[in-house]
């Protein structure tokens, strides 16, 4: 295995080595000893130190499918884009597991996170407000938001449709051609759509809604970084599902805390 796909942590004079899990994507096994940043020059030097310049904060690059597992509070949470089944995330979440380990999302969260049903239902059962759904193949009340269950299919592409004709040709798409159910969701004249980023629980949006949900959703599910999809109506704001979130759509913001995490800054 490629030695840089190793990191090393040093503790009371040795060295403990956490070896990566064989894949074929980028892989950063982090620790929180190897990535404390540098603290920033005094004001009125120069960050030098014996005439050689300190380097920048040492935060991930957060690359498209960069995969970061990371020790924290007691056990090891895997940071990905997404975990769906027998991606190299969701084999990585296994191998810990089968270790022994205490690993954050498990093997069975990250499958029930993504469907919408099941995810759905468990959320409700926390009081979270969650939007009511049903699966066809084919009937859909109008005006509603459709999602796919095929197994190729992604929470994050959803459609709203309104009208007979929009309806038939989304469902023929992400049915194909009958082949497959698809979840519907009612929605409402007026609504709209929200999408907001959890990481590790929280959220950059001060709304106690989506607050609450975000906390419930980790606590449930353990996803380090998961986008909530809601539908917004006279007020209310109903959870809808949980998709992945690709690095490159955070703001900078986002980054900046989720990198924070990976590097265990003390400020969290």
């Amino acid at each position: 295995m490629n030695k840089r796909l190793h990191a090393a942590a040093e503790e009371n004079g040795t060295t403990q080595s956490l070896a990566a899990v064989p894949g074929t994507g980028t892989l950063a096994i982090a620790d929180p000893r190897t990535f404390t940043p540098y603290p920033p020059p005094l004001p009125g030097t120069s960050g030098k130190k014996n005439g050689i310049a300190k380097a920048a904060r040492r935060e991930p690059a957060l690359t498209k499918d960069a995969l970061y597992v990371i020790r924290k509070d007691h056990g090891y949470h895997v940071v990905a884009e997404s975990y769906f089944y027998k991606t190299e995330p969701y084999y990585t979440i296994l191998s810990l597991e089968y270790r022994g380990e205490v690993v954050k999302p498990s093997s069975r969260a990250v499958l029930e996170a993504y469907v919408i049903p099941v995810c759905l239902e468990r959320v409700r059962a926390r009081g979270i407000p969650v939007c009511d759904w049903g699966i066809s193949q084919a009937y859909v009340p109008l005006p509603a938001l459709i999602y796919g269950l095929n197994y190729y299919a992604t929470n994050a592409e959803y459609a709203v449709v309104r009208d007979n004709s929009a309806a038939k040709e989304r469902i023929r798409h992400i049915t194909n051609n009958g082949k497959y159910p698809f979840c519907f969701q009612k929605f409402p004249e007026g609504g709209e759509i929200a999408e907001y980023t959890a990481i590790f629980g929280k959220t950059v949006d001060p709304r106690p809604d989506v607050a609450a949900c975000a906390s419930a959703v980790y606590d449930l599910f353990g996803l380090p970084l998961v986008r909530m999809i809601f539908i917004r109506h006279d007020g209310s704001c109903l959870l809808s599902s949980l998709s992945p979130v690709h690095y490159s759509r955070l703001d900078e913001q986002e980054r900046a805390i989720l990198a924070a995490h990976i590097c265990s800054q003390e400020f969290l």
